[in-house]
């Protein structure tokens, strides 16, 4: 009896030994090292309300409750940090701190030698602003104008097209808050920038007797992505979740919230 307890007692050790090792090979499959549950981090440039921005110390906006639904739906952690446009392009190309950006990046075919993206998630187009009372009616009456941008933009390769790339009336900003400063004091004649940071910008300072101009045959339709390293494995964790945050109803809501009406998916689902 003694011998067959020492045997059995043995089983049993060996057989919970199995079942520990099989839980522990579980969690390291989507666990950071030492067992730590994996956070991804978004760099963003929160001067894009109602994209991003800051109120206080907390980053608000679309992309930003966009992407909580987003990592919801993907069962993944993650944080957002506000590190400026440059720093974002920048850290996401070598993809050691920051696995991702997220701040209304367009998708061009330029960004794409450089990174990854996911599918598109807002559909967007530039839009000029000016003062009332202006003559600038469409793009092409930029030409002799000055204008400011967001440097490394797509309505800076937009505007360096239309005005010539060395053009010195073309003034590049670090930052749209800036470009749209220089508007206001005076020292350009109009601001090209995404609609959505525009007309943001008209609405919260009626002051200032704006108005934002459309120029579809200029301007066409362009559309955000998550930005990623090359060769991220990011994409295709997120994408199934951004393609169902789309489909089952959250996307519109959040739509709602920040822009005050249902957003029209019929090109943002073809571009997908």
């Amino acid at each position: 009896m003694k011998s067959r307890n020492k045997w059995v007692m043995s089983a049993l050790i060996a057989m919970l030994v199995v079942v520990i090792a099989g839980c522990g090979s579980d969690n390291n499959a989507s666990s950071g090292s030492g067992g730590e549950e994996t956070v991804v981090k978004f760099a963003s440039d929160a001067t894009y309300a109602p994209m991003e921005y800051m109120d206080k110390d907390t980053i608000k906006g679309f992309d930003i409750d966009f992407i909580d639904a987003v990592m919801k739906e993907a069962g993944m952690k993650y944080e957002v940090v506000n590190t400026g446009w440059d720093t974002m392009l920048e850290s996401v190309k070598q993809g050691t701190e920051y696995q991702a950006g997220l701040s209304a990046v367009s998708i061009t075919d330029d960004r794409k030698q450089t990174y990854d993206f996911s599918v598109p998630y807002f559909e967007s187009t530039n839009m000029i602003m000016v003062k009332e009372g202006s003559d600038i009616k469409s793009a092409l009456d930029l030409k002799d104008k000055t204008v400011a941008v967001q440097t490394a933009t797509t309505a800076d390769e937009l505007m360096s097209k239309i005005m010539g790339v060395g053009n010195t009336k073309l003034k590049r900003f670090d930052s749209n808050a800036v470009a749209m400063m220089e508007l206001d004091n005076g020292g350009a004649d109009a601001v090209v920038a995404d609609i959505a940071i525009v007309r943001e910008y008209i609405k919260n300072n009626p002051n200032m007797k704006l108005v934002g101009i459309t120029d579809t045959p200029n301007f066409g339709s362009e559309y955000y992505g998550i930005l990623y390293p090359k060769g991220s494995e990011l994409k295709a964790k997120l994408d199934p979740a951004i393609q169902k945050v789309i489909e089952n109803g959250k996307y519109e809501e959040i739509y709602k919230k920040w822009f005050g009406e249902a957003p029209d998916l019929t090109n943002l689902k073809n571009a997908q």
